[in-house]
């Protein structure tokens, strides 16, 4: 029997069984994070070695007669205002997750929110105009997570008024559903997604979208 999700406003919405009903791979969502997580890392934290600090050009004293131990050099790491020995430099922290694997990964966190009962679907054509209030009374006739938890909502980009209506609430976040990863899925307690957008989290999920192009 396929599984069903609630619709606010009234109603529910039956959900395509490949994408939520898959098994939950631990090692498979764990590894998708991960990257996601290190994708998003800036990588510019940067030190100077010895040799790109400035000055400690000359040697500081003779070698020898002075009583003091030898040195060449007053940017030597073990001085202050020397160098760094082995600080970090700036570097990408990506590394690659196949295709088929980020989509069983998307596919096994779609499939906890709807066991969970935490996936709603709702119709972001009723609002005509950005109203927090309507969005906030939406989200109130939903028997969700408490509010000091994170609740994900997907649109579509046509979608922009339900968009800013649900952005100013607090606890709650806004992305476009091509914009959603693995990571921002499984962070958040509860899933929201418009109607429209439904078709398109299949579709990535699955690969739909792409054997359709093809």
């Amino acid at each position: 029997m396929a599984r069903t999700v609630p619709k606010l406003g009234g109603g529910s919405a039956t959900l395509d069984g490949d994408a939520f009903e898959a098994r939950f791979n631990m090692p498979l969502v764990h590894e998708t994070v991960r990257a996601e997580l290190n994708a998003r890392r800036r990588g510019t934290a940067s030190t100077k070695t010895k040799g790109e600090v400035s000055g400690g050009g000359a040697k500081p004293w003779r070698q020898k007669g002075t009583g003091r131990a030898r040195a060449g050099s007053s940017r030597s790491p073990i001085w202050t205002g020397g160098g760094t020995v082995f600080g970090p430099s700036p570097r990408s922290y990506t590394f690659k997750v196949n295709r088929k694997a980020r989509r069983a990964a998307l596919r096994s966190v779609l499939s906890v929110h709807a066991e969970r009962q935490s996936l709603a679907v709702f119709d972001a054509a009723g609002f005509d105009a950005p109203s927090t209030r309507q969005a906030a009374a939406l989200l109130s006739e939903w028997d969700r997570a408490a509010a000091t938890h994170l609740t994900l909502v997907l649109l579509t980009e046509a979608e922009a008024n339900a968009g800013m209506s649900f952005r100013n609430l607090s606890k709650v976040a806004v992305l476009a559903v091509g914009d959603a990863g693995v990571a921002d899925v499984i962070g958040a307690a509860s899933l929201l997604v418009s109607e429209a957008a439904l078709p398109a989290l299949v579709a990535r999920a699955t690969g739909s979208s792409d054997e359709e192009a093809s």
